[in-house]
């Protein structure tokens, strides 16, 4: 139920994303799915795509397109944010 609070699912996603692993990603979006009152089915009435593509899409073997990532983002009440990658190792 913590992952219905915004801001916790925000930071679950990012942390998720901050791994770099697509399942991990889509397994995430999916516990937060799940954690709103209305679920996969909810999701899916509000981004306009079928149940079924919401369960497939969000699997470990989803492989969405980025507008189907998006609207599944808007569904939830988040967005994308990018910001510029701290460098590992100072160039010379």
């Amino acid at each position: 139920e913590h992952l219905r609070d915004s801001e916790v699912a925000a930071e679950y996603l990012s942390e998720a994303l901050e791994d770099g692993d697509t399942a991990t990603v889509l397994m995430a979006l999916r516990n937060i799915t799940e954690a709103q009152a209305d679920g996969i089915a909810g999701l899916a009435a509000r981004t306009h795509l079928g149940r079924e593509s919401m369960y497939k899409t969000l699997s470990r073997t989803g492989n969405p397109k980025l507008s189907t990532f998006t609207k599944v983002l808007r569904g939830l009440g988040l967005k994308l944010k990018v910001e510029r990658a701290l460098a590992r190792e100072k160039r010379v």
